[in-house]
């Protein structure tokens, strides 16, 4: 009986372990549907930006993606968005996609139901009354998300966008770094994730991520790579739901 009930009570370990770590897993579908790029080989690839507008560089990024004649996906802070309007309007006006990425960033596996409607809420809010559009997009804090929060942004009429290749830019020493990352990641149809600035504040130094923007979109152009932003990019063809994905939602 004793050793039925130490293998139970690790099983128990392992299985919420498991559990946790596709929390945090972005090309998990675990928990619901979420988009990561399309298939793997195509000659497209879509840019993200998280945890902007970053004053001066979500500016600069704005004006190497204008010189690359390439529009990207940015996912905003509300309250950031409160603070640099005029950063996030600007981005509308070049093209660019923009998407969700709540009011002001907290881990939202654990936060209330209440809370999490706030942050969704704020973050749209925000964004709309900055640039006039409602966003269709959302991509989670640090990743995390389970089958509640994930729920919630579909009934709110929202897609969720994770990635399939991240360059840890906000942590890289040298823009070398991340596109030494990068390339040994991409294959065709990724969701490529950077940060042009930092949930902790604004003024945050992401000059790494310019620089190797601009070498990434040099490098893979002249490769006849195609850089799209996500809605083109799910319009051109969305993964299918896995059987794990179709079970639990």
């Amino acid at each position: 009986m004793a050793g039925a009930s130490v293998l139970t009570g690790i099983t128990r370990l392992v299985e919420r372990a498991r559990l946790a770590f596709h929390i945090r897993l972005a090309s998990s579908q675990l928990y619901g549907a979420t988009f990561t790029g399309i298939a793997s080989g195509s000659r497209k690839l879509a840019l993200t930006y998280d945890d902007g507008p970053n004053d001066p560089y979500t500016l600069q990024l704005l004006e190497v993606l204008g010189r690359h004649d390439v529009h990207a996906t940015f996912f905003l802070i509300g309250k950031f968005v409160e603070a640099r309007p005029d950063i996030a309007r600007s981005l509308v006006e070049a093209g660019h996609a923009v998407g969700n990425h709540t009011y002001s960033h907290p881990d939202l596996t654990e936060v209330s139901h209440l809370q999490l409607l706030s942050e969704l809420g704020g973050g749209n809010c925000a964004i709309e009354d900055a640039t006039g559009v409602s966003p269709k997009l959302f991509r989670p804090p640090f990743g995390r998300r389970n089958r509640r929060i994930l729920s919630v942004v579909r009934k709110c009429g929202m897609t969720t966008v994770m990635w399939r290749a991240a360059c840890y830019d906000w942590k890289a020493k040298s823009h070398d770094n991340i596109g030494r990352t990068l390339i040994s990641l991409i294959h065709g149809g990724e969701v490529i994730q950077f940060h042009d600035g930092s949930h902790r504040s604004l003024g945050v130094d992401r000059s790494n991520c310019v620089e190797a923007t601009d070498e990434i979109l040099r490098h893979y152009r002249g490769l006849g790579y195609e850089f799209v932003t996500i809605p083109e990019m799910i319009c051109n063809g969305a993964q299918p739901v896995t059987t794990e994905v179709a079970a639990l939602t």
